[in-house]
């Protein structure tokens, strides 16, 4: 009898998307690349034919998802600006003006915090390498939550804009 156990757990790591359908695969696929890909590298790793990927990346590229670079061959690589925009959208649909103005002056606040705790303006102007062997494990963390941190604001910000401008009467 087989062990059950290997039927509970993660797919495997070669195959991530194996129990999705081909769309998903491609998908999952192209959000997962570092890189700008061709239709049958994808395919490889969707594990699906270099048609059907195509056909899925002309659908995805079509909503803006999917950005395509002619060439021979085309590469297709993830439009982040899409996912972003996505993203704002979620904030300003979840979120009124005063949550999104809370969560911005939070973030604010953190931002601040590691500002003064760092004495520098970012993360990038920290070197790492004056502070000794014992801490530079916790800095690398605190450098990569301080950038995650500054993100969030920034997103936050365009959706509190967004939804504010989206409540300014008109003047008819």
């Amino acid at each position: 009898m087989a062990d059950s156990s290997d039927r509970d757990g993660p797919p495997p790591f070669d195959r991530p998307f194996e129990a999705e359908d081909t769309k998903q695969r491609v998908y999952g696929t192209i959000l997962h690349a570092r890189d700008p890909m061709t239709a049958a590298e994808i395919a490889d790793r969707a594990d699906c034919s270099e048609d059907a990927a195509r056909a899925h990346l002309s659908f995805y590229a079509d909503l803006g998802i999917v950005i395509r670079h002619d060439g021979r061959p085309a590469r297709y690589e993830r439009n982040d600006d899409y996912f972003e925009w996505r993203r704002v959208n979620e904030l300003a649909r979840t979120h009124s003006i005063d949550e999104l103005q809370t969560r911005v002056s939070e973030l604010t606040d953190q931002i601040e915090t590691y500002r003064a705790e760092y004495d520098a303006d970012s993360p990038a102007d920290v070197d790492v390498l004056a502070f000794g062997a014992d801490d530079i494990d916790d800095v690398y963390v605190d450098l990569s939550d301080w950038a995650t941190v500054i993100e969030d604001r920034r997103l936050h910000e365009r959706a509190r804009r967004e939804v504010t401008n989206s409540t300014v009467p008109s003047h008819s």
